[in-house]
């Protein structure tokens, strides 16, 4: 019987090939599609065929994206039932049922459906595949009713109640294996919608209540002129679904093999796909992270703090900084007497123990919830209007901004302190305003009598660079640059002449008319930085030489501008490579090794062989230029402090520095040293060796960052593996080996226990010798302190002021 049906099955494709050739975009029973065949949507957007993804030697019918080198693909019939060669047929038949046959002629997989009449497949230009009645146009079955890890535009999460079907994307076990992972993305419908990533039964992240416009939780899904986004709830569905509104873009989500949810977007001329937004991205985005009634913010540090009114249930845990179990009141409530204090710019509690009370206005919902013991906390929320908890308020973050606000129920005494301490700081702001404004008025009158003083040529051209020539006895020696001169080379400041923004501001363009280049860093009024930075940076990048230093020109300080002058560097910064896919590939083992060396070397210089000792406090990708030999250059000292010979600590209330790159005692202490900046060079030189941010890394234990993934492939003795695809298949292991030892040296969570850069080029610069075996990392877990530090990205330098 089997070898009957593998003849049959044989046929068929004989026929197929000889009579239809290469299907269209539809299929009826008299069509099959065999290996090497496809059917093909009528925009020539998606294909329906066989895939090995990855490097998988298993077939599967697959639907994935059309002409891009890297097809894409967005959805797999037989995730569970793979073949094991390339003799798999796809039939239509008569009575409408789609089926995937093996060699033997056995169905590994099918549609299901039965009693149709002229059945018809159709693979649609939104890559969605659907089996209609050809007649009465009928749908019998489609692809989006069953998603796999992608979520294209117009497909639906979340439950057709007819049916009761519940759609949710699930993640492949891994990127050469489409059968189902750990990871699941569910709509759920307790009280307000909203998404929940869960691994397992476990839920890892959520998007907060829907509002009306969008997620609570994720600012970037309010409806702009790129995207809609839509979530119907009535008696026959709840679902979720978006739209994208340019023509030009193309877009999907995407649930990765490791638990991160990415928004994929790409102009239609860009092969390459870029993330729009993603998460998890933030120890706040993981569930509960501050445990029950716990405050999740980046912008502070440490990240977690209870509500108003409650303390830690664990003072002794949440002291190093593990928060999990949450907080727990201080006074009882008393259900006659208690009040509400609001909670502004929140992300909303998970609503599994919240009800909706339908459209009550602000004031009717406090009084609903005020007559119920049990009510902890209400809320407004747009599209459900009033909305009310009971017992523990879990997974709360505050953002920066935003409208919505949250009202926790609070004990009348513990709402008379916040009162009393409102009132006492409301009459320390008025004394500080009164003392503010005669300090003001006085330095004023000091302002205009200096003025006075001063002759028509220091009008024009005393700036605070002269005044720190005077305070330094004029050891200063740096051409200074007329507006006029920076305003003709840039173009006025010419938008096409903009090479970037940081923390500093907008950094331009030039060319002088010598014709030599310029790059002119201009301070914006907006900066984070300001004219201590400005000042900083030109005493001390002045006073440097070094091949490995960027190089200083001059500076102008007329007016209200506050500009430096730099020599130009064709290859922009560092991060413009690695962390690109396609510009990752110019930089091979041995350029990333001569990189790594020369950032070693220009550390040294400043740490050890410069006349002054230097400590650089922001050490990272974006802040290493590349001239056009590709030899690194380190800029940006605005934020760097000088040593005396023999110091080899200090301490400072205002920390200053970069996401993913601060060290363990600088972040949380304060302490800074030598041994800050080589923290800071371990991690950037994982970063150059893997194309990889020191950002969070998903794995099947737990969540880590990259410092974590390093050291986890360390001590499994995979380290190779953590190496950038784009150096290549040549390289020496022995050399590679060592530079990711050296690297796990430099980052230890133990300052006294790094290297010294003195020993790093050395051991960099030689093969012989043994190296120490490295100890823990600090920051490689599941809520490092340097994401809590900041919330910005790899390009933002923040200030954190310590506590």
């Amino acid at each position: 019987m089997a070898l009957a049906a593998w003849f049959l099955v044989l046929g068929i494709s004989a026929a197929a090939i000889l009579v239809h050739g290469q299907p269209g975009h539809t299929m009826t029973p008299a069509k099959s599609i065999v290996d090497g065949q496809s059917l093909i949507s009528s925009g020539g957007t998606f294909e329906l065929g066989f895939i090995s993804p990855g490097d998988s030697n298993n077939r599967y019918l697959g639907i994935r994206y059309k002409g891009t080198p890297v097809k894409t693909v967005v959805w797999v019939a037989n995730r569970i039932s793979p073949l094991n060669g390339s003799t798999g047929v796809l039939n239509l038949t008569g009575d409408g049922n789609l089926v995937l046959l093996n060699s033997t002629g056995y169905i590994i997989w099918s549609t299901g459906t039965t009693n149709a009449i002229n059945p018809v497949a159709q693979l649609q230009d939104s890559g969605n595949l659907v089996l209609i009645e050809r007649t009465t146009k009928k749908l019998l079955w489609q692809s989006f009713d069953h998603p796999g890890n992608t979520l294209l535009p117009g497909m639906k999460l979340g439950w057709d109640l007819r049916t009761n079907l519940n759609r949710y994307l699930t993640s492949w076990k891994s990127s050469s294996d489409p059968s189902p992972g750990d990871y699941y993305y569910k709509l759920h419908t307790d009280a307000v919608p909203e998404l929940v990533l869960w691994r397992g039964s476990v839920p890892m992240y959520r998007t907060g209540p829907w509002n009306g416009g969008g997620f609570n939780g994720i600012p970037e899904t309010k409806t702009n002129n790129m995207f809609r986004f839509n979530l119907t709830s009535n008696k026959y569905e709840a679902t979720y679904t978006f739209q994208v509104l340019d023509n030009n873009i193309i877009c999907h989500v995407l649930l990765n093999e490791t638990g991160v949810v990415q928004r994929l977007v790409r102009s239609k001329q860009n092969l390459a796909w870029d993330p729009y937004w993603w998460f998890p991205k933030d120890p706040c985005d993981t569930y509960a992270n501050c445990g029950a009634n716990g405050v999740c913010n980046t912008s502070y540090s440490p990240s977690c703090d209870c509500l108003r009114g409650f303390s830690p249930k664990s003072p002794q845990n949440w002291k190093m900084r593990i928060n999990f179990d949450g907080c727990v009141r201080r006074t009882a409530l008393n259900c006659s007497s208690d009040g509400f204090f609001g909670l502004q710019q929140v992300k909303f509690p998970d609503t599994s123990n919240a009800t909706v009370h339908g459209n009550k206005s602000l004031k009717e919902c406090k009084d609903w919830c005020l007559k119920n013991c049990t009510c902890s906390a209400y809320a407004i929320i747009e599209g459900s209007g009033c909305v009310t908890w009971t017992g523990d308020l879990v997974d709360i973050r505050l953002f920066t901004e935003g409208e919505e606000n949250l009202y926790v129920r609070l004990a009348s005494s513990e709402l008379g302190q916040i009162r009393d301490n409102y009132g006492k700081k409301k009459l320390v702001n008025v004394i500080v305003v009164i003392i503010s404004s005669l300090a003001g008025f006085l330095l004023f009158v000091c302002f205009i009598q200096l003025l006075r003083q001063k002759n028509r040529k220091e009008k024009q051209g005393e700036t605070i660079i002269t005044h720190y020539r005077e305070s330094r006895g004029n050891e200063l020696e740096l051409p200074l640059f007329d507006i006029h001169t920076i305003r003709t080379a840039t173009n006025n400041f010419s938008e096409d002449n903009k090479l970037g923004e940081g923390g500093f501001g907008p950094v331009y363009k030039g060319q002088l008319e010598d014709g030599e280049k310029i790059a002119v860093k201009r301070l914006s009024k907006g900066s984070v930085q300001g004219i201590h930075e400005f000042t900083n940076e030109v005493s001390l990048i002045a006073k440097l030489q070094h091949r490995n230093l960027v190089r200083l020109l001059g500076c102008c300080t007329e007016g209200e501008e506050r500009l430096l002058v730099y020599e130009y560097l064709q290859n922009t910064s560092l991060d413009y490579f690695i962390f690109d896919r396609k510009r990752s590939a110019l930089l091979n083992w041995q350029k990333r090794l001569d990189v790594i060396i020369g950032i070693a070397r220009g550390l040294l210089y400043l740490h050890q062989d410069s006349r002054l000792k230097i400590i650089h406090r922001d050490l990272k990708a974006s802040n290493i230029l590349l001239d056009k030999e590709l030899n690194p250059k380190i800029s940006d000292f605005g934020t760097a402090r000088i040593f005396k010979v023999d110091q080899t600590e200090a301490n400072t209330i205002r920390v200053v520095g970069t996401y993913g790159y601060m060290s363990p005692e600088y972040a949380m202490d304060g302490i800074f040293s030598v041994k800050s900046d080589v923290f800071s060079f371990g991690v950037l030189v994982l970063e150059i060796l893997s194309g990889k941010k020191n950002r969070m890394i998903n794995q099947a234990e737990a969540r880590v960052n990259l410092l974590g993934h390093a050291w986890r492939l360390w001590t499994e003795d995979r380290c190779l593996e953590i190496l950038d695809e784009a150096v290549g298949c040549t390289y020496p292991e022995s050399k590679i080996l060592r530079c990711i030892q050296v690297a796990l040296l430099c980052v230890q969570e133990g300052s006294e226990d790094r290297p010294t850069m003195a020993e790093v080029v050395l051991m960099l610069s030689t093969e012989s010798g043994l190296l120490p075996q490295p100890q823990r990392p600090g920051f490689y877990t599941a809520t490092p302190l340097m994401e809590r530090n900041s919330a910005s990205s790899n390009k933002i330098t923040v200030t954190i002021e310590g506590r």
